[in-house]
């Protein structure tokens, strides 16, 4: 069964086209809170008509750091129906990361938690802003921060310490003037060519890049990744992936919505709480990484949780990785995908209902609207297919990088192709077979080697749970392949008989020169989960086991 497109372009009208339509439909859940389109529309407008009350206008930006809770929906929404970018900002940041990306989006509003998980928020913005202590809410004349004028604190009022802001009540009554026609007009000027979002990524820079994301292409996209899911009015989406990230915002929050189903939010992922929310809320969408799936199935609670209306979701990995996502979740439809924040969070995506190998070897078919090729990293020349090369991406791709022109002129080129950094091959029925990242690429006696080539061969071993491989400096090669390998419980560490496995199934240059045995939490992983190959690289690096 394919959906309707929704007519509308804009995040703001979705949420008016949704609520006119289906207005007692389940949107959002929340911890306790329970949303439906109708109340999710009056919650937005409510906040929309504040932000216009304290001078929010279109373009300009708000800053938004809060984790997976209502409120990053409700003011995004809000904020996208006067043609404010949000410029997301991660609740992992310290304080330098913070006062980076509120200088870097030049935010004239900041909503924000007070504190979460042991960090400050409110405390490290005192210290950069002292003003809060004497100025207005909604007046802060800032030397560090010369654009805000409004801080937002959604946890709780004002601490003794900052006066300056607003606490959730206040906020709201500054609306209390806003008429409903002075929010139409402003709504009705936001275009889809505007910038919805500013989504902080990591990257080659020494500062994380601002990605900037139009809403007509957010919402076009978003319902291609959730057609390649089958997605429908009935479908429940657990999410524990921050919202802050594209796989949320650009991705989870897009695809569901554009089908008028409902999200399911964790706010701090935990497996126990994960699998009674999963079950209590019969959620059939899971997005998240093979460590999270990992954590739910060893989980002691899970053989007695009922898990049986999940059905589909997203995830990446290695198929091995994919595999045992599925045995934890029982989402036999899930798809496998390639993508990133730039491409609004996939360009590739494999369909629900294609056959399991294929969904497990490959990332799918691009979606509509996007054409991917593999290029030469040198001279950027299209390759034949099955060849490996840099991936490029034209059409759903961001606007470009906000504040950030020598960032574009390296990522895009002037036919509108953007230049991924990863590594990648289109197979000759067109789908995409992701390779790793470009930098990653390992260059042993001068022939480069591809991490999860060695990789994919080291999974196939019936002893090795988790393998990932790096290139370690060597005087003689310049680098040498070592492989971080997690063993099964009992298997013994033998380096001989894996070494063998891979001379079976690899070029000689290819096999590992040294292993390391680890244990699972032993790796150094990423805020999302990911492994941090930089940071295992250094590892081995420094240690010879």
């Amino acid at each position: 069964m394919t959906a309707t497109r929704p007519h509308s372009r804009t995040l703001g009208d979705l949420i008016d086209e949704l609520a006119a339509a289906t207005p007692r439909a389940p949107a959002l859940v929340s911890g306790a809170e329970r949303l439906d389109f109708a109340a999710l529309k009056t919650r937005t407008d409510d906040v929309a008509r504040a932000l216009l009350g304290l001078g929010i206008g279109r373009g300009d930006r708000v800053a938004l750091l809060c984790s997976n809770r209502s409120e990053w929906v409700v003011v995004s929404v809000a904020a996208a129906r006067l043609g404010a970018p949000v410029a997301a900002i991660s609740t992992f940041s310290s304080p330098r990361e913070f006062a980076y990306a509120l200088e870097h989006s030049g935010a004239k509003a900041l909503v924000m938690l007070n504190r979460f998980r042991g960090r400050h928020f409110l405390q490290a913005l005192a210290e950069l802003c002292p003003e809060l202590a004497h100025c207005p809410p909604g007046a802060l004349q800032s030397a560090a921060l010369p654009d805000l004028r409004t801080v937002v604190v959604v946890d709780g009022d004002a601490s003794p310490g900052t006066p300056g802001t607003f606490g959730p009540a206040g906020f709201l009554a500054r609306g209390g003037g806003v008429d409903g026609a002075n929010l139409a007009r402003a709504q009705a000027a936001v275009t889809a060519d505007d910038i919805c979002f500013i989504l902080y990524t990591s990257g080659s820079t020494a500062a994380p890049k601002g990605v900037t994301l139009a809403h007509g292409p957010l919402l076009a996209n978003g319902f291609d990744i959730g057609e390649r899911q089958h997605l429908t009015a009935e479908d429940r989406l657990w999410l524990a992936v921050p919202l802050f990230w594209s796989f949320g915002s650009a991705n989870a929050m897009p695809a569901i919505m554009t089908h008028g189903g409902c999200m399911v939010l964790q706010e701090v992922f935990e497996p126990g709480a994960a699998l009674a929310l999963i079950e209590r809320e019969r959620c059939s969408v899971y997005y998240g990484m093979a460590n999270m799936a990992r954590a739910l199935l060893e989980h002691p609670d899970h053989p007695g949780r009922r898990l049986g209306a999940m059905r589909t979701g997203l995830t990446i990995g290695p198929p091995e990785d994919i595999t045992l996502t599925i045995e934890a979740l029982g989402a036999a439809e899930l798809c496998n995908v390639y993508g990133s924040t730039e491409t609004y969070g996939n360009c590739a995506v494999s369909d629900a209902h294609d056959p399991l190998p294929l969904r497990l070897a490959t990332q799918g078919l691009p979606l509509p609207g996007m054409t991917i090729r593999a290029v030469d990293p040198a001279t950027r020349a299209p390759l034949p297919s099955g060849e490996i090369g840099e991936l490029a991406v034209r059409g759903y791709i961001t606007p470009g990088y906000f504040r950030a022109p020598e960032l574009n002129a390296q990522a895009f080129d002037n036919a509108g192709w953007f230049f991924t950094g990863d590594l990648g091959s289109i197979e000759p029925d067109g789908r995409v077979r992701f390779r790793g990242r470009l930098k990653e690429m390992i260059k042993t006696g001068g022939v480069n080697v591809a991490p999860l080539e060695v990789e994919h061969v080291l999974l196939q071993h019936p002893d090795i749970v988790q393998a990932h491989v790096v290139g370690v400096p060597d005087r003689l090669k310049g680098e040498i392949v070592v492989a971080a390998v997690e063993l099964r419980g009992g298997a013994a560490s033998d380096v001989a008989a894996i070494t063998a496995f891979c001379r079976e199934r690899l070029a000689s240059y290819k096999v590992p020169a040294r292993f390391a045995f680890r244990a699972a939490s032993e790796f150094p992983r990423t805020p999302t989960g990911k492994i941090h190959k930089p940071g295992l690289r250094q590892q081995l690096a420094s240690n010879d086991t």
